[in-house]
């Protein structure tokens, strides 16, 4: 009597929940020839496990032995990729911490030269400021600076455009 895979995992489902076990089935697609599916499943039933049981323990044992370090045989294979793995991604991460750090001084070396620069316009500014407020002191108090002459501070521009335009 040959059941269709729907059929099968209901009564897989029913058996795992009459022994009190949560399940999850997965749908799986597996490239066999016929003579080797009728021989696995012939296998399977002469131990008492459904096929999905057996795959699944066949894919767990697989796993543990890709993840449990054995020093034999193909395990041993596993081990030497796993630690090639981890030695190429340690070498990047040396890589990769270098180039932060050189950015990070970069930065840093921006940084200073930004505040120098910040502190250099400042000084300007408050020689600027100073120097128009000299010019500004030393222009007779009864002489009334003219919108379109040159501005007393000496930077060449029309008064209106300068310091004219602040009072």
């Amino acid at each position: 009597m040959a059941l269709d895979r729907g059929t099968l995992t209901k009564i897989d489902r029913r058996i795992f929940d009459e022994l009190g076990q949560v399940s999850a089935t997965q749908a799986l697609k597996i490239p066999l020839s016929d003579a080797a599916w009728s021989t696995w499943r012939r296998y399977c039933q002469a131990i008492g496990l459904t096929m999905g049981e057996a795959a699944a323990g066949l894919i767990i044992h697989e796993l543990r032995n890709v993840i449990v370090e054995h020093t034999d045989g193909d395990d041993a294979v596993f081990a030497a990729r796993r630690e090639e793995e981890f030695a190429a991604r340690e070498s990047r991460l040396v890589t990769r911490e270098r180039e932060l750090v050189a950015t990070e001084e970069r930065a840093l070396e921006w940084m200073k030269r930004l505040g120098a620069w910040e502190r250099e316009l400042q000084a300007r500014e408050r020689g600027r400021d100073s120097g128009s407020r000299q010019v500004a002191q030393s222009v007779p108090a009864g002489r009334k600076i003219g919108r379109n002459e040159s501005c007393p501070c000496g930077s060449g521009l029309k008064y209106k455009r300068c310091h004219g335009r602040w009072s």
